[in-house]
């Protein structure tokens, strides 16, 4: 499934952080979070521009931050391959970014 993101504009490091931060610390209040709840489209984008590298994983990243549109299971496992090789802070980023996907799945319905 084919995700997209809404903006061509990725977040700054700053601004992935503390939003990273903001997202983890209000799901972290429910005791089932809503699928939902996760980051901006721009952050996500920012998100997948940090972890972007010459491995495979990575060009999956980069793919998704240029384009803008990349498979979903492709996208949630670059990222979850990435959290092995990321700082905490790193990880509960590319955690958020996986989230993100997942949401986007899940709103896209069957069948799409």
């Amino acid at each position: 499934m084919i995700i997209t993101a809404r903006t061509t504009r990725a977040a700054g490091e700053g601004q992935v952080f503390r939003e990273v931060a903001r997202v983890l610390d209000r799901r972290s209040a429910f005791e089932h979070p809503p699928v939902d709840l996760t980051v901006s489209d721009g952050v996500a984008l920012g998100i997948a521009c940090l972890f972007r590298n010459a491995a495979t994983s990575g060009r999956v990243l980069d793919r998704f931050h240029t384009y803008g549109s990349v498979d979903a299971h492709a996208l949630i496992a670059a990222a979850r391959l990435e959290q092995g090789f990321a700082s905490p802070e790193g990880y509960a980023a590319l955690r958020c970014l996986v989230l993100w996907a997942q949401a986007r799945m899940r709103a896209a319905g069957p069948g799409r």
